[in-house]
């Protein structure tokens, strides 16, 4: 932890840019981002697909250099090898050996950090009844369900025991139970030892009970910052908590609740709004703004030929068939024929139209060749005498017999 009061990550007007093939500018995945992680909080970082999240966290990794703009982790760059031991990172998918079993994996990467063999078995044993793998720690992972592997996941993340711990979907396919276990994690554990942790997630509930500030990004670009309840905090509304009231007594009169009941109100604040319904509004107001970005736009609801039975569908396929063959067949002003008999006809034109073709290149080919002179015959000597030898013979044998 910094206790120098120097944020534990911060971007200053971050930007990158993705170029193709031609080093040409293709994507701007973010903008000029401005975040300040401070130390010990709960962080969560927001946005619908290809908002620029993934992007992000992979620059304040070091897996990504910044087109323009920086990121500072721990007050250095992300590429300073210094800063590696202090930070544990759970990506989205989790990316791990799968003909390791859960015991080798952490023991592979505890030694990453080279830990001795007597630290290294002693944190496995703990992350594996944490993440409750203990009873299946001798199973390959690959044979692990979605949920297994990310609990292995943040057992890897935590192996180092970190300063800094960036989650990535961390509850994505987990049961309820492991989904409150990191809830807890994070909460009681991480957050009472001063940890730090940025929070990338779509479980916007989650976020809601974990998170203490949250940063909403959409087309690479900073739309929202602050903490969870000043940026809910319905401030032009006023809601008035009171002891259980009559069914008629709320609809009647609000302002007449004590001399109607009897009883004392509670609590005058301000409501809150539920922190997906806040998200919604930020990425809509986005929208109708025209905020370019690279990810995902706004559906338009269901495909029209995902509403319709299939027999519906095929009988408009027949039907606009055969309208469409009628039409080709028919010349114009014609009297409307039927579907078969149109098809028929074009059929015959065809036929005729290829026997038309076909006979006026016999035609042509004929008259060139009458055209050409004919060559004069040759008739070699040697084989003229074997023909005149040869129709002397029967003469001379009839001679004889008569």
């Amino acid at each position: 932890m910094n206790k120098d009061g120097t944020p534990v990550v911060e971007t200053i007007a971050l930007t990158k840019v993705f170029k193709d093939f031609w080093r040409r500018d293709r994507v701007t995945a973010v903008c000029d981002l401005d975040l300040r992680v401070e130390p010990g909080e709960v962080f969560g970082l927001l946005g619908p697909n290809g908002s620029g999240k993934t992007t992000t966290i992979k620059i304040i990794l070091g897996l990504l250099y910044a087109t323009r703009g920086r990121a500072l982790v721990f007050g250095r760059l992300p590429t300073d090898v210094s800063v590696k031991n202090r930070i544990g990172y759970l990506p989205e998918e989790s990316y791990l050996y799968r003909f390791l079993n859960a015991r080798e994996t952490l023991d592979y990467y505890a030694r990453l950090f080279q830990y001795p063999r007597r630290e290294r078995s002693r944190r496995i044993d703990m992350l594996l009844d944490m993440v409750g793998l203990a009873a299946v720690a001798r199973r390959r992972v690959g044979e692990y369900s979605k949920g297994m592997a990310r609990r292995i996941g943040l057992a890897q993340a935590l192996i180092n025991d970190p300063d800094l711990l960036i989650l990535d979907e961390p509850t994505t396919g987990l049961d309820p139970l492991g989904t409150r276990r990191i809830k807890d994690l994070i909460t009681d554990e991480l957050r009472r030892r001063g940890k730090t942790v940025l929070l990338c997630s779509h479980l916007l509930g989650d976020v809601e009970d974990v998170c203490d500030r949250v940063a909403i990004l959409y087309g690479g670009q900073r739309r929202a910052l602050g903490d969870i309840q000043g940026l809910l905090s319905r401030t032009e509304l006023t809601q008035i908590t009171s002891e259980k009231l009559g069914p008629g007594t709320v609809e009647r009169v609000r302002d007449l609740i004590r001399r109607l009941e009897n009883k004392d109100l509670l609590e005058v604040a301000a409501p809150s709004d539920k922190l997906e319904t806040f998200f919604m509004r930020i990425v809509r107001e986005a929208q109708e703004a025209r905020i370019a970005t690279s990810g995902v736009a706004e559906g338009t609801g269901v495909a029209e030929f995902l509403r319709r039975d299939q027999q519906d569908q095929e009988g408009e396929i027949l039907i606009k068939d055969l309208v469409s063959a009628g039409q080709q067949a028919e010349p114009d002003g014609a009297a409307p024929t039927s579907a078969p008999a149109a098809a028929e006809e074009a059929d015959a034109g065809v036929i005729d139209e290829l026997v038309v073709a076909s006979g006026a290149d016999d035609r042509s080919q004929a008259e060139h060749k009458a055209a050409e002179p004919a060559p004069a015959p040759v008739e070699p000597e040697a084989d003229r005498a074997v023909i005149d030898e040869l129709v002397d013979v029967p003469d001379k044998e009839d001679d004889r017999s008569a």
